[in-house]
């Protein structure tokens, strides 16, 4: 140690040795990051940058020693051999490159320790080289135990220096690397010469061929310091592309990590890149995806195939995921180039949405959106494989239809929320009682129909049966509106023995059952056909009658009884057919109710009774009868309200007749609308009194201001004791509670006779005058008015 220290300190230009030392520091510095740099590049290029790693790093080692040189002064004459200095560089560049290329070899074990210590041994061969061709007027001799320790010291040190460098990204291990490398320089260089002992020799001559140490030394040191800047710009000019090239990288995944779409670029059957959205759809993060192969999540041959031929067509697909699930997916593939390479994209449609959209599409094309069962065109179109299969093998069919009993009203009353509802109570309760050979199926509204293939007529009935229980035991359950309904059964090949008739037949069982109380079934019988379809024949020229002029009103007069003056008139519909002529209100009224157009037709007959009444200039009152369907109907009051505001005519003059069977269906919402009717100033009548339900609690419950005796205790009451008692009752009770009583059908003048004599303010009937167009009463609605008959219109 002492041998080198004083071969340091003795025979060395201070000045020359720091001017080494920083060329030394310069090739350590760029061989560390050029080696790094390498080990990120592409296979091609990896190549090309050890290249300039090894002329970069070995030229300045071999410089390094050169200028160390020129630092050492032996005190005799020196030159340098061209050939073996020559040699030296080469040694100095190919033991370096052959060193970290080895350190870059992945497949060697602790490649970067080996690739050190080779170039550390590169240092020894290129110094050892170099010290053979220093000519001197004298004789080198070796210390053998240094030149071992010099060895040793720069393997060591160089096996160490490349694993630090090579380390992470930190810049603390790079530059512990490059120190490390830069120790193994000197420390061998300088016990290397510590080695050396020249003994003078003045027969010992320099050949006229050899270059003076300091020339050699300038002009290595000039071309070391141009090959490492030149090595050092290069570095920074392909860090800057490589930067550049990562940040359009960066943006274009930022792009590709927009869209929607799974996005792949391929090479082969490689994947060089992919976005986000692939990465979920196949289950990974999109970085562990590069290098992975395409067959892996798309392994079906035929659609690898198709990728393979570029075209615009769309390919269906299955995706395979990583846990081995596939998704439907659309594949379409373009051409690109990526890296100056010819690649392919492929973008990647996941068609989950659409398959579920597509499937309920086709749902909805056979089923009720509402309640899940087949729809009309599925029941159809299952009806007639059926009949050719009971046609084949010889089996009976039935066809159950039902609908369910007032459902308008529930609809009106509990609004289309509670009907929805309703429906989807009935389609769940009723599928509950069927099995995988019958159907129900919803045909529209409130309308089902129930297919069933069977043996006998009575597995039909024992259905129809079942389902009426089951819909009782459903409305005693729940806390909404009663679910009640009717069936109708027609069965093939006993009734029909093709589907349109068959549902036609069922349909009119249907209206029979309605017919006969509701809430119960009926099979179809052959004269229910002819009965039905008149029925509907009059429905149907009903729902245009008032369009077409043929309904038009007549008013019967009802008259004090004391004084025989007309306080008003009673309204009365009359529909004349153009076919059928005149239709009785008991056929056609009772129609309407159940169709619901007594709704139209009611606003008619209320709008035209009180446009009528306003053009009289005597003040007479007008009584228009309302049905419990328009009682019932929502904004019932607002439209009376309505008509009375249009026509002008005054609130007091109107009085509406309801009949008790009207309030018992809904008590509550009757006498809600009773109530705002009475708010208007409208007077309200009880028509048909005695007839209906519960009369003594109505009187007190709802605000009557008339009541109307029902003309069949007027019939006779002069000769029949006990009606004549009832008539009596009624009109004490009347005179009881403040209400003026009205009798209804007064035919003789016996009958008139007794109700004057029991003080019956007002009656009704063919006596006083038969229902007739308005103008036949014009002297009354018209004419002059005693001052008798303005009292009593008055009271």
């Amino acid at each position: 140690m002492l041998k080198v220290i004083g071969c340091f300190s003795d025979s060395h230009d201070f000045w020359l040795v720091g001017l080494a030392a920083v060329m030394c520091a310069l090739a350590a510095i760029t061989c560390v990051e050029l080696l790094r740099h390498a080990g990120k590049a592409s296979p091609r290029m990896r190549a090309i940058w050890l290249g300039v790693a090894a002329v970069a790093g070995g030229s300045g080692i071999w410089a390094t020693h050169f200028i160390a040189m020129l630092a050492f002064e032996p005190g005799l004459p020196s030159a340098y051999h061209v050939g073996l200095t020559s040699l030296s560089l080469v040694y100095a560049i190919a033991m370096t490159g052959l060193g970290l290329t080895i350190a870059l070899a992945r497949a060697i074990p602790f490649a970067a320790t080996l690739g050190g210590a080779i170039l550390g041994l590169g240092i020894a061969a290129m110094h050892y080289t170099g010290m053979a061709a220093f000519e001197i007027a004298g004789h080198i001799i070796w210390d053998p135990a240094l030149v071992a320790a010099s060895l040793i010291l720069g393997g060591v040190l160089g096996s160490v220096a490349l694993p630090v460098a090579l380390v992470g990204e930190s810049l603390r291990g790079r530059t512990t690397g490059a120190l490390l490398l830069l120790l193994a320089i000197c420390s061998h260089h300088f016990i290397a010469m510590g080695a050396v002992t020249i003994v003078p020799d003045p027969s010992v001559l320099i050949s006229e061929s050899a270059i003076p140490a300091r020339w050699l030394a300038v002009g290595i040191a000039l071309a070391s310091l141009a090959i490492l800047f030149l090595a050092s710009a290069a570095l920074a000019l392909d860090i800057r592309d490589r930067r550049h090239v990562a940040l359009e990288r960066d943006r274009l995944h930022s792009l590709a990590n927009a869209a929607v779409e799974g996005l792949v670029v391929c090479r082969g059957d490689l994947i060089i890149s992919a976005n986000d959205s692939f990465g979920k759809l196949v289950g990974l993060a999109a970085t562990e995806l590069t290098g992975a192969a395409l067959s892996r999540f798309l392994p079906e041959a035929a659609t690898r195939l198709a990728l393979t031929e570029p075209s615009d067509q769309l390919i269906d697909a299955e995706l395979t995921r990583a846990d081995d699930g596939t998704i439907p997916v659309e594949l379409i593939m373009r051409p690109v180039t990526y890296g100056n390479q010819p690649h392919y994209a492929v973008a990647v449609r996941d068609l989950r949405a659409r398959r579920r959209a597509e499937g309920q599409i086709e749902f909805l094309a056979h089923h009720d959106a509402l309640t899940g069962l087949a729809n009309r065109a599925s029941f159809n179109q299952r009806l007639d494989q059926e009949l050719k299969v009971a046609e084949a093998t010889g089996r009976k069919l039935a066809v159950l239809c039902l609908d369910l009993d007032r459902f308008k009203e529930v609809n009106d009353l509990f609004g289309h929320a509670a009907g929805d509802t309703m429906l989807v109570t009935v389609a769940r309760s009723v599928t509950t009682l069927l099995d995988e050979t019958q159907l129900m199926a919803r045909l529209g509204g409130d309308e089902f129909a129930i297919l069933i293939p069977c043996e006998q007529a009575v597995a039909a009935g024992r259905l129809a049966e079942q389902v009426l229980e089951a819909l009782r035991s459903s409305s005693a359950d729940a806390t909404g509106p009663m679910i009640a309904t009717s069936i109708g059964i027609a069965l093939y090949p006993d009734d029909a023995d093709e589907r349109a008739l068959l549902l036609s037949y069922a349909d009119t069982a249907l209206y029979k059952a309605k017919a006969e109380g509701r809430g119960t079934y009926r099979f179809f019988e052959a004269k229910l056909g002819t009965q039905v379809r008149e029925r509907r024949l009059l429905e149907h020229d009903m729902r245009h009658a008032v369009a077409r002029g043929e309904m038009h009103l007549v008013y019967q007069p009802q008259t004090d009884v004391q004084t025989g003056t007309v306080l008003g008139f009673e309204v009365l519909l009359r529909w004349q057919h153009p076919q059928r002529g005149p239709v009785s209100p008991g056929v056609f009224i009772p129609i309407a109710e159940e169709s619901s157009a007594i709704l139209q037709i009611g606003e008619w007959v209320l709008r035209e009774a009180c446009r009528e009444a306003t053009s009289w200039p005597n003040p007479l009152t007008i009584a228009v009868n309302v049905s419990a369907v328009q009682l019932h109907a929502p904004h019932f009051a607002q439209l009376v309200h309505e008509v009375l505001f249009q026509t002008g005519l005054k609130p007091n003059r109107l009085e509406i007749e309801i009949t008790e069977t009207a309030l018992i269906r809904d008590p509550g919402r009757a006498q809600s609308t009773l109530r705002q009717l009475k708010a208007l100033g409208v007077r309200i009548a009880m028509d048909d009194f005695g007839t209906g339900y519960s009369s003594l609690s109505n009187l007190r419950a709802y605000p009557f201001d008339k009541i109307k005796i029902d003309g069949s205790f007027i019939r006779a009451v002069d000769v029949n004791e006990q009606t004549a008692a009832i008539v009596r009752s009624v009109l004490g009770l009347g005179r009881g509670l403040g209400l003026p009583v009205l009798a209804e059908g007064v035919e003789t003048q016996a009958e008139l006779s007794f109700l004057a004599g029991e003080n019956c303010q007002s009656a009704q009937g063919y006596l006083m005058g038969r229902p007739a167009a308005i103008k036949t009463f014009n002297e009354h609605t018209h004419g002059a008015r005693s001052d008798s008959d303005r009292h009593a219109l008055v009271a």
